[in-house]
C-alpha cells in the first residue's frame, strides 16, 4: 500500500520492531510508536517540550531541519548528549521516512 511506510524501532532492552504507520493521517513518529505499543512516554503529548519521546536516527533518512524548540529541548536534556537524538514527536510520517531505523532514547519509559 502507498500510505503506509515501515519504520523499524529497537527498544531499550535492544529488541528491533517493525512498525507500519499510515501517511495519510498527519502523524508524526512519536504518534505512531505509540499506537504501535512501543515504550515512549511522551510526557508533553508531542509539543517538544519534555524530551521523553526522544529516538536516535540509525538510518542516513533525510529528515526535516530541526525546529528551534526541539534543538533547545535536546540541548536541556543532558542525557542526550548522542549524534542523531532527535524528538520524535517532531518528525512526520511521510513517504520520505519508509525505512526508517531508530532506537529509543534513554528518557523512553521500558514500564509503560
Amino acid at each position: 500500500m502507498d500510505d503506509l511506510v515501515t519504520i523499524f524501532v529497537t527498544d531499550l532492552n535492544g529488541d528491533r520492531h517493525e512498525i507500519l504507520a499510515p501517511t495519510d493521517m498527519g502523524l508524526n513518529l512519536m504518534e505512531a510508536m505509540k499506537a504501535n505499543e512501543m515504550p515512549v512516554k511522551a510526557t508533553c503529548g508531542g509539543m517538544a517540550m519534555c524530551a521523553t519521546c526522544n529516538v536516535i536516527i540509525k538510518s542516513d533518512h533525510e529528515l526535516p531541519e530541526m525546529g528551534e524548540s526541539e534543538e533547545e529541548m535536546l540541548d536541556e536534556a543532558f542525557v542526550l548528549d548522542v549524534e542523531g537524538s532527535r524528538l520524535s514527536c517532531q518528525i512526520p510520517v511521510t513517504q520520505e521516512i519508509d525505512g526508517l531505523e531508530v532506537q529509543l532514547g534513554s528518557l523512553t519509559d521500558p514500564e509503560e
